[in-house]
């Protein structure tokens, strides 16, 4: 590489929950700046996980976070040129890559659910992400399908 690698930005812990992860994901999930209308949507969506939850005998956050590491992917397939072809050659995800992709999908397949308000989608995808299930599940096991089909070319990781 011609610079150096961009420093490691330490995010705060969030308010409520005194935790990383939630900012991040709020950081992902907040559009035009807005982090106060997006910390309002994640806290709505969470309030509205909290019957299911102890359903579950869980906290909200604990069912978040499950369903968060239900959707992060191990590996996926990158575009190798090698002679004239094109190959999906599958690689290892680092871990901080694993749960930016995750939170992303997440977000993704909670804006396209129908629902009234994004609090509701989202939680609505939080649930059927925790019960393996949805969108980003699915996009999830896709990328694992791609990669195990693509195995043979695992020889030309770079």
């Amino acid at each position: 590489m011609r610079k150096s690698k961009p420093k490691k930005r330490i995010l705060l812990p969030d308010p409520k929950f005194n935790d990383t992860l939630v900012t991040q994901f709020v950081n992902n999930l907040m559009l035009d700046g807005k982090k106060s209308v997006a910390f309002g949507i994640f806290y709505d969506a969470l309030e509205r996980l909290a019957d299911k939850a102890e359903k579950e005998g869980k906290s909200p956050l604990e069912m978040f976070k499950k369903a968060l590491e239900n959707v992060t992917p191990s590996v996926e397939v990158k575009s190798r040129r090698v002679g004239g072809a094109t190959f999906q050659v599958p690689t290892e995800i680092r871990p901080d890559r694993k749960v930016s992709i995750s939170m992303k999908n997440l977000i993704l397949f909670a804006r396209k659910r129908s629902g009234r308000s994004m609090a509701e989608k989202l939680s609505a995808e939080i649930v059927a992400a925790y019960n393996m299930e949805g969108g980003a599940f699915k996009k999830k096991e896709d990328m694992h399908k791609m990669a195990e089909a693509n195995r043979a070319f695992a020889h030309f990781r770079f």
